[in-house]
């Protein structure tokens, strides 16, 4: 059952008892995203506690198959406030977790078209942690230019909306 509490608060859960932590806004900017993929992520130790706290960052961060497998490289995981000296290494890479034939689909996807595999968001799935992925291809200057175009449009439109109801 998802908790309840105040709208916009940080700790809210939704009916599917999904918590998001974080969402890569920077990627849905630079990138054209074709498709998304659920994926869990192996972690060590304290990991798991700087996530559930928000203390990580998605700064080039970005997937590879390498050997059938997945890996999340440069995903920074800063070390927990409260760790021993068996702390996790904030800058390893890490294993995510899908099925062959997921893996083997995406590996031909991209090496096919070139595109890249981001992580677009990282997020408490029934108390475990999940990884959002995307097939992703790059958005040219033009690209980004009809991106914000379109926001600001958008805005407008809701804000002139607001303005007559």
């Amino acid at each position: 059952m998802a908790k309840k509490g105040k709208k916009g608060a940080k700790n809210e859960f939704t009916e599917e008892g999904i918590k998001i932590l974080s969402v890569n806004r920077q990627a849905r900017y630079n990138y054209i995203v074709e498709e998304s993929l659920e994926c869990g992520i192996e972690l060590q130790g304290t990991e798991v506690k700087s996530l559930r706290l928000g203390k990580f960052s998605f700064s080039d961060s970005y997937a590879i198959v390498k050997n059938l497998e997945l890996w999340l490289i440069q995903l920074h995981i800063t070390p927990y406030d409260h760790g021993n000296i068996h702390n996790h290494e904030p800058d390893r890479n890490r294993k995510l977790l899908a099925h062959k034939q997921e893996i083997k689909r995406l590996s031909r996807k991209i090496d096919e078209k070139g595109m890249a595999l981001v992580p677009l968001k990282v997020y408490l799935k029934n108390s475990k942690i999940k990884v959002e992925l995307g097939i992703c291809k790059g958005k040219n200057v033009q690209d980004k230019r009809n991106t914000i175009r379109d926001r600001d449009e958008r805005r407008a439109v809701e804000r002139e909306f607001r303005q007559r109801f």
